[in-house]
């Protein structure tokens, strides 16, 4: 095996699955986005989007800040330290 296919089996599995891999691609290129952007951006099902944000979160690639704006909920999410490195 060449050393280049031995890099693609150190891929992280985490960030390089499509939809997550897009997610963060797109935040990269921001400072922050809410979860209508993303989701309008993305194309995914809340219910996806939101999986796959939690999946994100969980690996410490992705901050979630949830506030209200007037009475309804609004969801930033930014990249941390360890999300901007890995993309």
């Amino acid at each position: 095996m060449t050393d280049d296919l031995r890099r693609v089996t150190e891929l992280d599995r985490l960030i390089h699955e499509p939809a997550r891999l897009l997610i963060v691609t797109i935040l990269s290129s921001v400072e922050s986005a809410d979860f209508l952007f993303l989701q309008r951006e993305t194309g995914l099902t809340k219910g996806n989007l939101s999986a796959h944000l939690s999946k994100l979160e969980d690996g410490g690639y992705v901050e979630i800040q949830k506030t209200f704006k007037g009475k309804l909920p609004l969801a930033v999410c930014k990249l941390t330290a360890a999300g901007t490195n890995a993309v």
